[in-house]
């Protein structure tokens, strides 16, 4: 039973608190809380407080509130909450918390509005509450026969909460959750274009705007020859852009149309000052190696991995859109934390929150890049100026050069073997950058909680040394612990491969028996057929990771001469796997992104400038070279974990193990320069 406290602050993991206040009608509507509404036509609506980046944090909202209302999940019609962390709680999408922060809070929401209309019920039948059951819409009888929801709403809505016990529905009676049946609530709408993305977004007499961006880093504008560009049909104003307040910086040209405002940009002619016009990145890894300290603190094997900047590369590009009135702000925009862009625009513009609405779109993916502003204080700058709703777009060269990267870093990995051939210590040495989006990641310290996940029984220190970030760089998938998984995995397959043992026997002797990692290798072995000898031409390579909550074990098959992956097996531990073939789709896509960064992608810098472009030259996986996957949920007790990231580290480190073969694997992507 949920207590009266419990009720009224929501409950979840983490900070997440939500006020819920007391059932309320209007216009024929049940509002018991901020969550769930019903009206007395029989509509169950849902709000979603966080976004959906393709993560799937809408079907998994759907799912609780059908669950705890005892109907199917496509009886709830969603709605997409603005920003407002006053009335929703936090708002942010990223590590790996949404569904977990969520889970408790939105059950609670709708066995609310489930117990407030079985009391109506029974009320109504003078009968006692625990003789009622709702099921299918409506709430049951034995002997009075069936109420509709519908019918109840406007006597549950002049219930009082506080004299109306709560219970949530019990994990042994779930119809819903946790069932393999049904994919994405919103799969239709995807797949046949109803999905409104934030590049969809034009409010009526919109504007369109591009920005032109500094040719290399660092760069601001020294002289503008804008008169060819306002000369052009459609062209409504030309303006620049100050960073940080308003961007990344640059010249943006306001017009009437797309096309308009391209070709109006490509009129511009613009001189440049400052900036880094020479930076290289082998010169940056050159530095950040020649940073390792001179005498690693462990005698014996050694390695040191390279590790490149990678580009966050969403399918949508980004943008946003935005409307400056003399009453307030309007944006609109596919945003990872619409309710602290609200704070922020608010406090930017010296105006209440409350004059600052944040309407969150849906995402074309997102893998950290969403959680900055820069688009969006791009927009409001262009409204602001052009007194009317505008649209900044970028092109996928503007996102691909103009990215907050993932960090280059440098790893060197000591190990003292012992006679048997395992390890008894070892040292991890980390050279590498801030995240200059969050100034708190030049912690050392902080680098380390993010990235060193080493679960294995070999004694040893992790050491992080941070230099001055040459461009910006930001959060992407995993953040720190894609890379120090990367190498100390495949630094523990390399002492394996050199003493003989057996790859997954060397991993269940080093973790602690009966752990979630040992039941996730375990499963992931047997799936694999891992005591079979590998098939001629084959390798493999094994990866573990425990983070987030949540355990899994990879296994990647792959052919060494080709570099063709042929298989990657991975068994997952996330507590409640509430909807099964969400956990799938996010393991699949961790893959995808693994095996594009292991086999070529990467960023590299020539005379200051980002060299690639767009994805023919970040080299990100064809459908044709994507291996069979095969995902095992591995049934658990463990409290709700996170996901959405948990799966790129070790599935990066095993792939590029079976890839490597008996070739010892150095860096990221395998056999090719980083930098």
């Amino acid at each position: 039973m949920i207590s009266r406290r419990t009720l009224l602050r929501g409950a979840g993991v983490g900070a997440l608190v939500v006020a819920v206040p007391v059932p309320a009608l209007a216009a024929g509507e049940l509002v018991p809380n901020v969550f769930v509404r019903l009206d007395d036509a029989g509509r169950i609506t849902a709000t979603v407080p966080r976004p959906d980046t393709g993560q799937g944090v809408r079907t998994v909202v759907a799912l609780l509130v059908a669950e705890e209302l005892a109907v199917e999940a496509d009886d709830v019609a969603l709605e997409q909450a603005p920003g407002d962390t006053e009335r929703f709680g936090p708002q942010g999408v990223a590590n790996s918390t949404s569904v977990r922060q969520l889970f408790t809070p939105i059950r609670t929401a709708s066995a609310t509005a489930r117990c407030l209309l079985v009391t109506a019920a029974a009320q109504r039948w003078r009968v006692p509450v625990a003789e009622c059951t709702a099921r299918d819409g409506a709430v049951h009888h034995p002997r009075r026969g069936r109420a509709p929801y519908r019918s109840l709403v406007h006597a549950a809505a002049a219930l009082d909460p506080a004299t109306v016990p709560v219970e949530l529905t019990p994990q042994d009676r779930w119809r819903l959750l946790g069932r393999t049946r049904g994919g994405r609530v919103d799969a239709r709408a995807i797949t046949t274009g109803q999905t409104r993305y934030g590049i969809d977004s034009r409010p009526p007499g919109g504007l369109v705007a591009v920005v032109a961006r500094p040719p290399w880093l660092g760069a601001v504008p020294d002289t503008i020859d804008d008169t060819a560009a306002r000369a052009m049909p459609g062209v409504v104003d030309v303006l620049t852009l100050t960073a940080p307040a308003e961007g990344q910086g640059g010249v943006a040209v306001i017009a009437r149309s797309t096309h308009q405002a391209l070709r109006a940009r490509d009129a511009l002619r613009i001189t440049w000052r400052g900036g880094t016009p020479t930076a290289d990145s082998r010169a940056w890894l050159a530095d950040l190696k020649a940073a390792l300290p001179a005498q690693s603190p462990v005698d014996g094997l050694q390695r040191v991995f390279e590790m490149p900047l990678l580009a966050h590369a969403p399918m949508e590009p980004m943008n946003a859109t935005a409307h400056v009135r003399p009453d307030g702000l309007t944006v609109w925009a596919p945003t990872q934390d619409p309710g602290s862009l609200r704070t922020q625009l608010a406090r930017q513009l010296g105006v209440p929150a409350t004059s600052v609405r944040v309407e969150t779109t849906a995402s074309g993916g997102a893998f950290g890049r969403r959680i900055e502003p820069d688009p969006v204080l791009e927009a409001v700058a262009c409204s602001r100026r052009a007194g009317a709703p505008v649209q900044v777009l970028w092109t996928r060269v503007d996102d691909m050069r103009n990215d907050s990267y993932r960090p280059m870093s440098v790893h060197r990995l000591s190990a003292e073997i012992g006679p048997d051939g395992l390890p008894v210590r070892r040292a991890h040495e980390v050279v590498t950058w801030p995240l200059t989006v969050l100034p708190i990641f030049s912690n050392p310290a902080l680098i380390k909680a993010s990235g060193d996940h080493f679960p294995y029984a070999v004694p040893g220190e992790v050491t992080v040394a941070v230099r001055p970030a040459p461009l910006r760089t930001g959060f992407w998938r995993s953040v720190y612990a894609g890379q120090f998984v990367y190498a100390e995995e495949n630094f523990l397959s390399e002492i394996g491969r050199r003493a003989g043992l057996d790859q997954v026997a060397l991993r269940r002797s080093l973790l602690p028996a009966g752990s979630r990692l040992h039941r996730v290798l375990d499963t992931v072995a047997d799936r694999a057929r891992w005591t079979r000898p590998p098939a001629p031409g084959t390798a493999r390579g094994v990866a573990c990771l425990e983070e987030y909550g949540s355990a899994i074990a990879v296994i990647a098959v792959a052919e060494p001469s080709s570099r063709r992956v042929l298989r990657v097996h991975a068994a997952v531990d996330v507590g409640v796997a509430l909807h099964p073939s969400g956990v799938r789709a996010q393991v699949e896509g961790c893959v995808v992104d693994a095996l594009s960064t292991v086999l070529g992608a990467q960023i590299t810098v020539r005379e200051g400038q980002v060299a690639e472009s767009t994805f023919g030259d970040y080299r990100w996986a064809r459908i044709g070279q994507v291996p069979d996957i095969d995902v095992t949920i591995v049934p658990s007790t463990a409290p709700l974990g996170g996901l959405g990231e948990l799966a790129y580290p070790p599935a990066a480190a095993a792939i590029a193990a079976a890839i490597g073969g008996d070739t010892p694997v150095t860096g990221m992507p395998f056999g090719t320069g980083v930098g």
